[in-house]
């Protein structure tokens, strides 16, 4: 009789970083051109879904998945409803919410425009940003000096999810003194969370609103072109939560409409084709879904697998658990 758990994980990771796996187990690297089959009790999936998913039906006996990602959306279809799900939820905290408020601040700071300034080697072009801001804004007061940056204090920031990523976030935003509204699946009070049914009452209340909410149906599209109509002229919509939480055909309308502005970690589809129209809209930034790809990431992700490890060795309650075997 086999008593030994085997744990099947990436190739990819050298043994070091599995040190701290607890006793009891049998790791089993799986690499990405596995070419038979095999039996393993626990899997740590590619953090790349696709190549995940073409590797498990090689992998038979699977009883608990330890994702290294927060997202989770892609497995309960792929494993099946037998096998109890975890995620990753805490290791990309501090990644995606620096993302966040960075990519909030580059778009406030205008910094898209300065990088073409510097490309130009036209210092005087920074007058041009005044004349960004009026149009992007609809600020037409006669200011003086010029207007070339924003600023993010005292801005009112719509938080769309308030799970581990939304606290972090939250946390990140508060030296900076915004009035923050929080809207989640379920309403709270402490702190105050509004539910996802009154999104629409308080889009308009924002100069800055953030997406950070697991994708399911009935997030996707949340944002779509009624939500993004309601948006304040100027206001800035960041994504690092899924693409399709933003409906792609009405976004690049609003975009192209000069109403307002994005900053986007993730897009629908993706990875977006080189001719896709997204990528030459006004007023947005883009990065390729980098959010939460920091040196950090993986130790601290499989860390977190670890600890599960030992909970499901020592019969413990499982920390992140999205989906119990049935």
């Amino acid at each position: 009789m086999r008593l030994m758990l085997r744990v099947g994980y990436p190739a990819v990771y050298p043994a070091e970083m599995l040190a701290g796996f607890p006793d009891g187990i049998e790791l089993i690297p799986l690499p990405d051109d596995l070419d038979y089959d095999i039996d393993i009790d626990v899997w740590i999936p590619d953090p790349y879904p696709a190549r995940a998913m073409r590797l498990f039906p090689r992998l038979h006996g699977v009883r608990l998945v330890l994702s290294l990602m927060a997202g989770t959306e892609w497995m309960p279809g792929t494993v099946g409803p037998h096998v109890t799900i975890c995620s990753g939820r805490g290791a990309h905290n501090i990644s995606t919410a620096e993302w966040t408020l960075t990519a909030i601040l580059v778009m406030l700071k205008h910094f898209p425009f300065f990088m073409d300034v510097q490309r130009s080697r036209a210092w005087k072009r920074r007058f041009e940003a005044s004349a960004h801001y009026a149009e992007m804004t609809g600020d037409a007061r006669p200011l003086y000096p010029p207007v070339m940056l924003e600023e993010l204090t005292g801005k009112t920031v719509l938080l769309v999810g308030h799970g581990a990523i939304g606290q972090e976030i939250e946390r990140m935003l508060a030296p900076f003194r915004v009035e923050l509204v929080r809207v989640a699946r379920r309403m709270r009070t402490s702190p105050e969370v509004h539910p996802g049914s009154e999104l629409d009452r308080l889009i308009p209340q924002a100069q800055v609103i953030v997406l950070i909410l697991p994708l399911t149906p009935e997030s996707r599209h949340l944002m779509g072109a009624r939500q993004l109509s309601l948006m304040q002229q100027g206001a800035l919509l960041v994504n690092a939560a899924r693409g399709p939480i933003v409906d792609t055909d009405a976004l690049v309308e609003a975009l192209h409409s000069g109403r307002i502005r994005a900053a986007l970690d993730v897009t629908d589809p993706e990875p977006l084709p080189e001719d896709h129209p997204l990528w030459s809209c006004p007023n947005l930034l883009i990065t390729p879904h980098v959010g939460g790809s920091s040196p950090e990431f993986g130790p601290r992700s499989l860390r977190n697998a670890a600890e599960e490890l030992r909970r499901y060795l020592k019969g413990e309650p499982l920390k992140n658990v999205v989906q119990l075997a049935v």
